[in-house]
Formats: C-alpha cells, structure tokens, sequence
C-alpha cells in the first residue's frame, strides 16, 4: 500500500482547498455499536498523514460527543485540517429512532456557540444545516448563517440533503461552498437535480455514506449481523428481504474488484470518486472509518480509474435496490424533490 497522499479540491469557488477525500467521524462515537477510542485516534492520524483533511462531525453524533472526542485532535491539527460541523438535527432521547428539526434563528446561535465551546475552537470553517426544516422560511435560516460569517464564528457555508430548488434559494441568500448528501452505487438520486445545481451555481459535493453505511464493503449482509445498538438496523435496506435482494447486487463490483486486484469497498468509492470527472464538478466524499487500514485502503481508491466498460457493468445496480435510505424520507432531499 503506497503512502502517497492524495490529490486535493476547493470546497466552493472560495473555500479551503481539502484532500479529494474526506473523513466522516461519526461511527467514532455514535451509532455505528462499540468503537476503541484509541485506535480512532490512530485513525485521524493516519487519515492527515495521506493527506485527509476535512473532518466531518455534527452536533446530533451522541449529543456533541463525537465532537468533543475530536477536540484534541483538532486543536493539535489546527492549521493544518478543515473542520465541517453541522447544527439542525437532535435525537429525541426518549426515542432513539426520533428525529428533532430545528431551523430557527435562536436555535442556530445556541448551536454554534456549543460547538465551538465543544471544539475547543474560535472559528468553524465549514457549519452545515444538517437537515431542512420545512416550517421556517429557508432565507432566514442561511440569513443567520450568514451572520455569523460576518461575526467571525464560521467560514463558510454548507447544506446537507437539499433539494436542487432549495440550494438555489439559499445560494442567492451567501454563498454555499458544498453540498452533502448520500452518494453511493446504492443511492444515485441527487444525480436529477442537485448535481446539475450544485455545478450551475459552483458548489461542491461531499457525499456521505459513499460505501452504503458499509454494506458495498461486504462486511455486513443484513442487519440482523450488527450489533443491537447500530444505527444501520433501523434503515429499511438492510432489513428482511430487501437486504437478501440487495447483497446480491454486489456481484458486479466483485467482478470489477477482482480485474483491479482491489476490494468491493474501493470500488466503491472509486466509483463515487469518478462521479467528478462524469458530472463536472468537485466531489470530495467523507467515508467514515475507526480503522486506519481502512484509511489507507479507502485513500487508495483515488488512485483507481474505472473503465467505460467497469462503469456500464456498474450502471444499473442503482436502479435495481431494495428500500429507500431511510425509513422516513421527509428529512431527505429526495423526499421532497
């Protein structure tokens, strides 16, 4: 495996310039069962050393502890990373599986200030609303984002599972330097009408979940094989039969894997990593991982270049899965396309 660090991108027309690839660190402490704290730091280590450097963290991952796990790394990383946060989204302690969404002007001033008290930081370089709350006028909500650029506690401005109508609207309000959503072999939907927006108006692409939460890895067949406490066994693609009708659209990236010499998860993210090339914009996924194997095998992926003939054998499994990515599609831009 060569220590080669990879190629990097600009988030926005004036953002930071990142590694092509990002680093989503919320499996680190929420969610994804029982993580070793030490080997995730080794993670973030390894992760900056081939050249990683957007970190990717939210409020919500286990009520501010992803980001205060990330805290000391941050603070010795300073100049060196891109620190990516999200306010918006809560979890209704006494319903896991319940979703809180808060758009609001006070709401949004409260979530900042806990971040960056978390952080340990005076400015956060890229603050995402994390989901769209349908109930307060989108203008406002980036208006106050704003606002706090022109304070000095963020540096730009991301969204996360917008429609393309609502990027444009928020876009005329400041400028959006990236866009995340789920963008995976599984998961092609922002492909209709968020991609061409976001390279209309120059914002780039963070897809999240790049290796369908794990699944295109292989390292999980239903949901019934994860842990009682993992995030995944509630999303309906990994449950009954849809998750026996989905394993089987890995034989492709198999095939495709085994002429590569690589594995179903590079491939995978290979293929995400492409997506810049075929949709002509800058895309810079965050595959979360607790491993730093697993950051040596995923930074290696940008190295592979797919075939016209890999990408057609790939094309339709799209198409073909089982279930939609969450069991309540209302807080996913897809849902309100």
């Amino acid at each position: 495996m060569t220590d080669s660090r990879i190629a990097t991108a600009r988030l926005g027309a004036n953002g930071p310039e990142v590694g092509v690839q990002g680093l989503g660190c919320m499996g680190m402490s929420f969610a994804y069962g029982p993580s070793d704290a030490d080997e995730s730091r080794a993670t973030l280590e390894r992760a900056l050393e081939l050249g990683v450097t957007l970190y990717d963290t939210a409020d919500a991952y286990g009520a501010g502890e992803n980001e205060r796990f990330l805290s000391p790394f941050f603070r010795a990383h300073r100049d060196e990373l891109v620190i990516a946060t999200k306010f918006a989204l809560a979890i209704d302690p006494d319903d896991p599986t319940k979703r809180i969404i808060r758009n609001d002007a006070p709401y949004i001033r409260q979530c900042v200030e806990a971040s960056l008290k978390r952080l340990d930081v005076d400015v956060i370089d890229l603050y995402y609303m994390h989901r769209r709350d349908v109930n307060v006028p989108l203008e406002e909500t980036v208006g106050v984002m704003a606002e706090l650029v022109r304070e000095g506690k963020i540096k730009h401005l991301g969204l996360s599972e917008v429609t393309a109508a609502e990027l444009r609207t928020a876009h005329a309000v400041h400028p959006i330097a990236a866009v995340q959503s789920e963008w995976s072999l599984f998961s092609r939907d922002i492909e209709a009408n968020v991609v061409p927006a976001a390279r209309e108006l120059g914002v780039t692409l963070v897809p999240y979940s790049p290796l369908g939460r794990g699944f295109l890895t292989g390292s999980f067949a239903k949901a019934e094989d994860l842990t009682a406490g993992d995030f995944r066994r509630q999303q309906p693609r990994y449950t009954g039969e849809n998750a026996a009708a989905n394993a089987a659209l890995l034989d492709p990236i198999r095939t495709v894997a085994e002429a590569h010499g690589a594995t179903l998860g590079q491939i995978a993210l290979a293929w995400v990593q492409q997506r810049a090339s075929v949709h002509g914009l800058p895309i810079v996924p965050i595959p979360g991982t607790r491993k730093p194997s697993r950051v040596e095998e995923n930074t290696a992926a940008t190295r592979i270049v797919l075939t016209e003939e890999e990408l057609a054998l790939l094309e339709p499994i799209a198409s073909k899965v089982a279930g939609d990515r969450y069991a309540d599609m209302r807080f996913a831009s897809a849902g309100r396309e």
